[in-house]
């Protein structure tokens, strides 16, 4: 009993609890404003890929379309070593504002961003993926927000499915946007979205090769070295790809597994004396991975106690009832393909963290 107690206290701490702080704390921070550029710095947009020339066109070009002044702003295309999709000599028409350079070895995302920043002259470096695209006005927004002088970095919010779209992967990046929003007026945001944000070029160290989640790593350094990590709702970024189950498997597996890379790779983030956003990290990362063990010992733990406690003949009735009420809705088709749809999901993002913590266990991070 005490096991159930202890489980189910800990889920109820990770995904209600602490959302519903961080949210009513959040409602006491004035959202911060974002002055006009008086001056814009020079802004270098930095897109590590390993994607097909057609493909890296059109984002390049949405990037180039960018609000921002034209004369300030230059694209780095920094193409991944090890998975080339494309040659630095199909995109030599792209036009002097744009930069590709062949990434380091041995390859990764990783590394090719640090050759990417190598070759970036801006004062600012905006990170995109090829898969989005930006609204005209992110660029403008993610350089307004870093005119805060405490932030080192700020994430803009990237928006996930076409329009009229809603699977639970798409609920969850909602409430996730949400939340990022809320810890980052209450002080840091945990991570940052890999497609859409920015920080400062002077504050930017070369990355491990073959870190997995750049996106939480730097900014979670920054807030280790004292510089707050902002959020801004204004510049948003579209992936308007919808992800099956099997889909998205594989891209939690990769993400969990990156925050167990992250706490062997930079072991002072689980030092609350050292990391300012202990709590939120343990809260919003860490705990998280235990949600399939702590489901698991709540139905053990809690299947135990009713067999132990209850008298056979009222076991074998709440069974058959319970038989009956399942047998009754799959027999109704609506309520048989819901069911179906969300245990599909509910068993793709459970089975992911036991996979990230098997990857984690062995030290295998080359999950891409």
């Amino acid at each position: 009993m005490l096991l159930v107690v202890i489980s189910l206290a800990v889920l109820v701490i990770t995904w209600l609890l602490y959302p519903a702080a961080i949210f009513a704390l959040a409602t006491f921070r004035r959202r911060p404003s974002q002055p006009p550029l008086t001056a814009p710095p020079i802004v270098s947009a930095v897109l590590a890929t390993s994607g097909d020339a057609a493909t890296i066109r059109r984002r390049v070009q949405n990037l180039l379309a960018s609000q921002y002044p034209s004369d300030r702003l230059e694209v780095i295309v920094a193409i991944d070593s090890a998975r080339p999709g494309t040659t630095v000599d199909e995109l030599t028409d792209l036009g002097p504002r744009v930069h590709v350079v062949v990434g380091d070895a041995p390859g990764g995302k990783s590394a090719a961003l640090n050759a990417g920043i190598r070759a970036a002259r801006g004062d600012v470096l905006v990170f995109a993926d090829v898969a989005q695209f930006f609204a005209e006005d992110a660029v403008v927004h993610l350089v307004s927000a870093l005119a805060d002088p405490r932030l080192g970095a700020v994430s803009g919010a990237l928006e996930v499915g076409y329009e009229g779209s809603s699977n639970l992967s798409e609920r969850y990046w909602a409430y996730e946007r949400a939340l990022r929003g809320a810890e980052a007026r209450v002080h840091s945001a945990v991570g940052v979205t890999g497609a859409v944000y920015a920080m400062r070029r002077t504050l930017w160290e070369p990355l491990p090769p073959g870190l997995i989640l750049d996106d939480v790593y730097t900014p979670m350094r920054l807030a280790i070295a004292g510089w707050r990590v902002g959020f801004t709702e204004l510049a948003r970024a579209y992936d308007p790809r919808r992800f099956a189950p099997a889909e998205e498997y594989r891209r939690k597996v990769r993400t969990l597994t990156g925050v167990i890379q992250l706490c062997a790779w930079l072991p002072i983030v689980l030092n609350p004396l050292k990391n300012p956003i202990w709590i939120q990290f343990v809260c919003h990362k860490l705990l998280r991975l235990l949600t399939p063990y702590l489901l698991l010992l709540a139905v053990v733990g809690g299947a135990w106690t009713i067999v132990t406690r209850v008298s056979v003949d009222t076991l074998a009735s709440l069974v058959g009832l319970m038989l009956l009420l399942a047998l009754a809705g799959l027999m109704v088709r609506p309520i048989r393909t819901a069911a179906r749809t969300r245990l599909a999901w509910l068993f793709a993002l459970q089975s992911a963290v036991v996979v990230a913590t098997v990857n984690g266990a062995r030290g295998r991070w080359d999950v891409w």
